[in-house]
C-alpha cells in the first residue's frame, strides 16, 4: 500500500492537523483517566474478582497473540537494522539542516534512563538470579551451576536486549519524526496509522481507540514500578536498618518519588535531563564498584560466554514455544509489556531526537543500548551468580523475591550498607526518570499540538500515577500485580497499532532519502 498522496506532496496537512487535534483532546483525557479511576474502584470493591478476570484475559492474550508478538519483535529488529545500516541510515530526522539541541551524552542518558529505568535497576539482579535458581527450559542447565549462570544471563539478554530496545523506539521514531516534523501531523499514537488509513486515522473512533489504548498501556506499566518501589525500599529499610515495614512507610516512599518525578516533569525536558544525569552517574559508579570489588574475572568470562550463547541461540530462544507456562511468565509477559510501551516511548524518543540521523537513532536503540543493558545485567546479576557459586547461600539467604535478591547482592559486597543505600537511591531515581518521562509524554500526546503540554496536565498524570500506586499497595502486591499484568492485555490492540511501522518506516526512510538526495 502506498503512502497517501497528502504525505508525498505535503498537501494541506496543517488543515488535517487542525481538524484532528485541538489544544486538549478531552475524549482521550476522560477515557484514559476514567479507566484508571474505574480500575481503582473495582480493585477496592473486589480485588480477587478483578485479578481473576485479568488472569483469564492475560492467558487468552498470550495464547492467541503470543507467536505473533514473537514474530513482530523479530521483524521490528530486522527492519531497524536494514534502515539503520544501509544508505537510508544517512537520512536526517526532523528536517534537513536541523541540528540536535541536546548533546550526545545527554541524549543517550535521557533515552537510556527513560527506557531502562522502568525495570532495569529492579530486574538486573532479580532476573539472572531467578533463572540461575530455576534455569530456563530451553537450555536444560542444572540449577545453581556454572552452566545455569551462563544460561541465566543469556536469557536475560534476550528479554532486555536487541528486540526489546528496537520495538521501543527505532521504527516508530522514524515514522513519528517524518509525519510530525515534516508533514505537520500530531505527535500522537494515532499518527502511526496515517500511512495506512489516511485522514481516517486522525479523527473518529479509530483515533480515539489508538490513543487511549496506548496511553492506558504505558500508564499501567508505569504505575507498577512506582508501587513496587514502595514495597522494595520498605523491605530493604526493614531488613538492613530495622525500619518497620508498614503501609505508611511504603506510602511515604511513593509520595516522595511522586513529588520528585512530577516536579521534573513540570519543568520539562530540562528537569528530565537533570534527573537522567543523576541516574546515569550513579549507575556508572555502581557498575565500576561491582566490577572492581566483585568477581571480576568471573564477570568478564561470563559476559563473553553469555553473549556468545545469546547470539548463537538467538532465533531459537526468540521463537521458543515448548513450555507455555514458563513462556507466559517470562518472555510473553515482557513482550506484551514492551509492545504496550512502544507507541508512547516512540513519541518520547522522537521528541528528544530531532536533528539526529536514522543511523544514530538505530545504533543507539537497536545496538548500543542493548549492549549497555547486557553489561549492566552482567555486573549486577552476574555478581550475584558469581558470589553464589563461590559461597552457596550467601545471596539467596536474604530471600528469593526480586527485591530480596537485589539486597542479597548488595549485602554480599564490601561496605554492604552503603552499597544497599546506593542501590536504593538508584531504584528511586530509576522510577523518577521513567515515571517523569512517561507523565511528560502522555500529557504531550493528550495535548496533541506542537507546543508544550500545560503544566496542570503533567501534574495530573504524575500525581495520579503516584496516587493509584499508593492506593493499590494498601491492597497488597496483588493490586499492583493485577494492574501491571493488564498491560499485556492492552498489548493486543497496541501490537496491531505498531505493526504497519515495520514496512512504513522503510518506505518513509526511502521517501526522506530521495528528498534529501541520499538515494
Amino acid at each position: 500500500m502506498e503512502i497517501p498522496g497528502e504525505i508525498k506532496a505535503g498537501i494541506d496537512t496543517r488543515s488535517l492537523h487542525s481538524r484532528a487535534a485541538g489544544t486538549l483532546d478531552w475524549s482521550i483525557f476522560w477515557i484514559s483517566g476514567g479507566f484508571f479511576l474505574l480500575f481503582l474502584v473495582i480493585a477496592l470493591i473486589d480485588l480477587n474478582t478483578l485479578s481473576s478476570l485479568i488472569g483469564h484475559a492475560f492467558t487468552w492474550s498470550t495464547h492467541y497473540f503470543g507467536l505473533y508478538w514473537q514474530v513482530l519483535m523479530l521483524a521490528t529488529f530486522g527492519a531497524s537494522l536494514y534502515i539503520g545500516f544501509t544508505r537510508l541510515g544517512r537520512v536526517r530526522l526532523g528536517g534537513v539542516g536541523h541540528k540536535p539541541s541536546i548533546s550526545t551524552f545527554n541524549w543517550v542518558s535521557m533515552i537510556m534512563c527513560a527506557l531502562l529505568a522502568g525495570g532495569g535497576a529492579f530486574w538486573a539482579a532479580a532476573e539472572p538470579m531467578m533463572h540461575f535458581i530455576a534455569p530456563p527450559p530451553y537450555f536444560g542447565a542444572v540449577a545453581k551451576s556454572d552452566a545455569a549462570g551462563v544460561a541465566a544471563l543469556s536469557q536475560s539478554f534476550l528479554h532486555w536486549g536487541f528486540m526489546a530496545w528496537a520495538v521501543l523506539g527505532s521504527l516508530l521514531t522514524v515514522v513519528y519524526m517524518y509525519l510530525h516534523h515534516e508533514k505537520n501531523l500530531p505527535l500522537m499514537p494515532r499518527t502511526l496509522l496515517y500511512p495506512l488509513l489516511g485522514e481516517r486515522a486522525l479523527k473518529g473512533p479509530i483515533a480515539v481507540f489508538a490513543d487511549a489504548s496506548a496511553i492506558i498501556a504505558v500508564v499501567a506499566g508505569t504505575i507498577g514500578p512506582v508501587g513496587f518501589l514502595g514495597l522494595q525500599i520498605a523491605f530493604v529499610l526493614h531488613s538492613v536498618w530495622g525500619v518497620p515495614n508498614t503501609i505508611m512507610v511504603q506510602a511515604m516512599v511513593i509520595l516522595s518519588v511522586t513529588v520528585i518525578y512530577t516536579l521534573s516533569c513540570v519543568v520539562g525536558l530540562g528537569g528530565l535531563r537533570l534527573v537522567s544525569k543523576v541516574h546515569v552517574w550513579l549507575m556508572l559508579g555502581l557498575a565500576a564498584f561491582l566490577f572492581i570489588f566483585g568477581p571480576t574475572l568471573f564477570l568478564s568470562e561470563t559476559l563473553a560466554q553469555s553473549l556468545a550463547l545469546h547470539v548463537t541461540s538467538f532465533f531459537q530462544t526468540a521463537l521458543y514455544r515448548d513450555d507455555n507456562a514458563w513462556l507466559n511468565s517470562w518472555t510473553l509477559f515482557y513482550w506484551g509489556w514492551f509492545i504496550g510501551y512502544a507507541p508512547m516511548m516512540g513519541i518520547y524518543v522522537a521528541k528528544v531526537s530531532r536533528g539526529r540521523s536514522i543511523r544514530e537513532v538505530i545504533t543507539l536503540m537497536s545496538v548500543a543500548a542493548p549492549l549497555i543493558t547486557m553489561l549492566w545485567f552482567t555486573l549486577v546479576g552476574g555478581t550475584g551468580i558469581g558470589i553464589e557459586l563461590q559461597s552457596p547461600g550467601r545471596v539467596i539467604s536474604h530471600g528469593v523475591q526480586p527485591e530480596a535478591l537485589l539486597l542479597g547482592v548488595a549485602q554480599s559486597m564490601p561496605l554492604p550498607n552503603l552499597i544497599s543505600a546506593l542501590f536504593l537511591f538508584l531504584s528511586f531515581f530509576s522510577v523518577v526518570t521513567s515515571a517523569g518521562s512517561m507523565s511528560y509524554t502522555v500529557a504531550m500526546a493528550i495535548s496533541s499540538n506542537h507546543a508544550e503540554s500545560p503544566a496542570w496536565l503533567r501534574v495530573f498524570w504524575g500525581a495520579g500515577m503516584g496516587l493509584v500506586g499508593a492506593t493499590l499497595i494498601t491492597l497488597g502486591e496483588g493490586g499492583i500485580s493485577a494492574l501491571q499484568s493488564f498491560i499485556v492485555i492492552t498489548a493486543v490492540p497496541v501490537s496491531l497499532l505498531i505493526l504497519p511501522a515495520v514496512w512504513d518506516a522503510i518506505r518513509i526512510a526511502r521517501q526522506m532519502a530521495r528528498e534529501q538526495g541520499v538515494l
